[in-house]
């Protein structure tokens, strides 16, 4: 009996620890000449309307390998406040920054400018100290934030509590913020949506796209992380691993979002961090057949659908082609087999967005052997 338990005991540790080796590092490459960051710039905490203590936030965020997070607790709305009590409004921002001293995290001091729409919540990044922002003045609020270097950004413009269809309108508030130097960025992702209008209209107004978990309850249970889901983040290219260099990109417009496995960002970005994720390389003939074998390497833990835009037919898929993370495939390409010719694949990817309807485009141009 004692045998039997021991070995039942046994078991069930093995499957504790397998629970807990499992690997929910998110993984993108580097794009040429930067670092390719993941970063979540919205987060809340019981210091406002949250559900769980800024410690966890940097535990969900070292799990999921990210590299920097804001917690961004709203200044106007705190319905905790009988429970939680705290005069000073930067105390979350100490807690996690506290508890990421031991890990390799960045945490970026923020808070949220939570307004009615127009022009709606921001979250206002790299600021020094929350208690000088509150103003009863939106936009002295605004310019409070700005006079301490902040970077802000228009939250969920999509949402439908504030905007009853669901499209983002660029109000006459928006165009004044983003005059005066006050609105820098724009919410593309938001927790649980996806806005290709907002993306559209930050191509239209040069506002920098991101995205974010906007997380209350806890990471694992919103996005499904047992079963291969994973957090929206805002990759950010910085020139280095500091908050100083993601400040820079964050202005300079550097940044794409992932979200249920879409990629959106602006054409420049979202086309260098494909370049970087996916790689052809011809592998020669099948034989002496005139099929050319061609291997797709996919380092990024996005899944690749890609649609042949190309004139050249596939021996053994269709026009629609599933590239795995993390993974290889081999593509046959039926082609002509003389001598130095050059086949030029040419695909949409279909969850790669740059534009409002927009998938991007690449052409790969391959030497036959």
């Amino acid at each position: 009996m004692i045998k039997q338990a021991l070995i039942s005991i046994a078991v069930l540790m093995s499957f504790g620890t397998a629970a807990q080796d499992l690997d929910r590092k998110i993984e993108f490459p580097n794009i040429e000449g930067y670092l390719s960051l993941k970063c979540d710039f919205h987060i809340h905490t019981v210091f406002s309307d949250g559900l769980v203590w800024p410690t966890i936030r940097v535990d969900e965020a070292v799990k999921d390998g990210l590299d920097a997070i804001a917690l961004t607790e709203h200044i106007e709305y705190q319905p905790w406040k009988d429970d939680i009590k705290h005069e000073d409004r930067n105390r979350s921002y100490q807690i996690a920054s506290e508890a990421a001293r031991p890990h390799d995290l960045i945490v970026i001091h923020g808070t949220e400018i939570t307004r009615d729409l127009p022009p709606g919540h921001a979250n206002a990044l790299f600021i020094t100290d929350v208690n000088e922002i509150m103003h009863e003045d939106m936009m002295q609020s605004y310019r409070n934030a700005r006079a301490q270097g902040a970077f802000i950004f228009w939250n969920h413009p999509n949402w439908n509590a504030q905007q009853k269809d669901a499209i983002p309108v660029m109000s006459d508030i928006h165009q004044q913020l983003i005059k005066e130097d006050l609105l820098h960025g724009i919410e593309v992702v938001n927790d649980l949506t996806f806005s290709e209008e907002a993306l559209q209209l930050s191509i239209d107004h040069k506002l920098t796209v991101m995205g974010t978990s906007d997380i209350h309850g806890l990471v694992d249970y919103q996005y499904d992380l047992a079963n291969g889901g994973h957090r929206p983040i805002c990759l950010v290219f910085a020139k280095e691993r500091t908050a100083e260099s993601i400040k820079e990109a964050l202005f300079a417009g550097r940044t794409v979002t992932w979200f249920e496995n879409i990629l959106a960002g602006k054409e420049r970005d979202l086309r260098a961090l494909i370049e970087a994720s996916l790689d052809f390389e011809v592998k020669g003939y099948i034989g002496d057949s005139e099929v050319l074998q061609v291997e797709i390497q996919n380092h990024s833990d996005a899944r690749f659908f890609l649609k042949n835009t190309s004139p050249y037919d596939f021996y053994a898929n269709t026009d629609i082609i599933e590239v795995l993370p993390k993974s290889r495939m081999t593509l046959q390409v039926l082609s002509t087999r003389a001598d130095k010719t050059e086949v030029p694949l040419k695909f949409d990817i279909l969850n790669a967005i740059k534009a409002h309807k927009s998938p991007l485009d690449i052409e790969v141009s391959l030497l036959e052997e």
